[in-house]
């Protein structure tokens, strides 16, 4: 079992930033690579960065490459996620979730936070 918690969400206003975390225990051995997704009310919920717990590996959605930056830090069992030039359109609750493979679908994730909204406003 791997147990998730996220916090650092809030309200902010367009083209501010806001950082994420995430921390992870229990069997983060077990654990590939770390995902943060996003959800709105109604809609599905969306992949947005990956990270893989060994070599680091990176990957974006391609609505937020450039400005979202994802990071890890195995000594401590976080997970980051660096949100840069907030738009509207980045309002969500925002999860992290843990697999055991390299994989951008939410079905691949065997463990997910509570999630932590963000609220950027115009």
């Amino acid at each position: 079992q791997v147990q998730l918690v996220e916090s650092g969400g809030g309200l902010v206003q367009a083209g501010g930033s806001l950082t994420l975390s995430c921390a992870a225990s229990g069997r983060t051995s077990s654990t590939y690579a770390m995902g943060w997704f996003r959800q709105v009310p109604g809609e599905e919920r969306e992949f947005v960065a990956i990270i893989t717990r060994s070599s680091g590996r990176t990957y974006y959605a391609a609505s937020v490459k450039g400005r979202f930056t994802i990071s890890r830090d195995n000594a401590r069992n976080t997970v980051a996620l660096q949100m840069n030039s907030l738009k509207p359109e980045d309002t969500a609750v925002y999860y992290c979730a843990a697999s055991s493979s390299f994989s951008l679908g939410p079905s691949a994730y065997d463990y997910w936070g509570q999630g932590t909204q963000v609220t950027v406003s115009s």
